[in-house]
C-alpha cells in the first residue's frame, strides 16, 4: 500500500515538473513583456510600453499577418485535399496503395533543412522562385501529410455499412459524403486541421529559405530581429499569439467534444 502511493506521488510529481519544464518558459516571457527594463532587470515595474511599441514596428506586424494569412490558407487547402484524399485511400483499391501510405510518413520523419533546400532548388527549377506564392505551396505541402494521416486513422473506426444503408435508401454519392461520412469523421478532419495550422505557422526552415526581403514570416522575422538584438517587443508579440490560440482551444474544447457529440 505504502509503494502504491510512493509512485502516485512520484508520478504526479513528475506530471508538475513536466507542466513546469514546458509553461514556466512561457509564462516568464509574458511576465517580461509588462516589465519596463528592456533588458529583464529586477525588480519589475509594470508597463504596457512595449505593446505600444509592437503597434509600431511595421516589419513585425506585416510578418505576423503574413505568418497568419499563410496559415490559414494553407489549413484550408491542405485540410480539403487531405481530407479528400484520405476518403479515396479509404474507398477504393488501386495498384501501387500501400506504397503511397508508406509514402505518407517520410515527409513528416525528414529534416525540415533537408525539405527546405529541396524545396528551394525545385521551386527555382520550376520557375516558381522564392515568395509568399512559394512559402505558400510549400506550407501546403509539408501539412498535408499531417491531415491525410488524422483523418485516415478517424477512417478506421468508421463502419462501410453505413454508406451502404444510405445508398440502399436512395442516396447519391454525394449525399452519403456530406451527411454520413463527414459528420462522422468531422473531429479528425477539425484536428488535421489544427496540426496544419500548427505546422504552417510555426513553420521557420521551410520560410527562412523561400522568403524574400519584405516579404517574411513572424518566426522568420523574430529569428532576424534576435540577431540584430533581442527586443521585448518579441515577447509582446508572442504572448498575444499564446493568448489568442489559448482562447480559441478553449471555446473549441468547450463547444465541441472531439468524440463526436455537440
Amino acid at each position: 500500500m505504502a509503494t502504491t502511493r510512493i509512485l502516485e506521488w512520484c508520478g504526479r510529481l513528475y506530471i508538475w515538473l513536466l507542466l513546469a519544464f514546458l509553461y514556466l518558459p512561457i509564462m516568464i516571457m509574458a511576465l517580461m513583456s509588462f516589465n519596463v527594463s528592456p533588458f529583464y532587470q529586477l525588480p519589475f515595474e509594470w508597463t504596457t510600453e512595449w505593446y505600444a511599441s509592437l503597434w509600431q514596428n511595421d516589419q513585425l506586424i506585416s510578418a505576423t499577418w503574413n505568418s497568419m494569412e499563410i496559415a490559414i490558407i494553407s489549413t484550408i487547402i491542405a485540410t480539403v485535399l487531405g481530407s479528400a484524399a484520405s476518403l479515396a485511400l479509404y474507398r477504393h483499391e488501386f495498384r501501387g496503395k500501400k506504397v503511397l501510405q508508406a509514402l505518407l510518413f517520410p515527409p513528416i520523419a525528414i529534416p525540415w533543412l533537408i525539405t527546405g533546400t529541396a524545396m528551394l532548388i525545385f521551386f527555382f527549377g520550376v520557375g516558381i522562385g522564392r515568395g509568399l506564392f512559394a512559402i505558400l505551396l510549400g506550407h501546403v505541402a509539408l501539412a498535408l501529410p499531417y491531415v491525410i494521416v488524422v483523418v485516415s486513422a478517424r477512417l478506421q473506426t468508421f463502419a462501410p455499412e453505413l454508406e451502404e444503408a444510405a445508398r440502399s435508401l436512395g442516396a447519391n454519392q454525394w449525399q452519403v459524403t456530406s451527411r454520413v461520412t463527414l459528420p462522422w469523421i468531422l473531429p479528425g478532419v477539425i484536428a488535421g486541421g489544427l496540426f496544419a495550422f500548427a505546422v504552417s505557422f510555426d513553420q521557420f526552415v521551410v520560410s527562412y529559405f523561400l522568403s524574400t526581403p519584405g516579404q517574411t514570416t513572424l518566426p522568420v522575422e523574430i529569428y532576424a530581429a534576435i540577431r540584430k538584438g533581442f527586443t521585448p517587443e518579441i515577447n509582446a508579440v508572442s504572448t498575444i499569439i499564446i493568448v489568442v490560440s489559448m482562447a480559441l482551444m478553449l471555446l473549441a474544447a468547450r463547444f465541441f467534444k472531439f468524440g463526436g457529440e455537440k
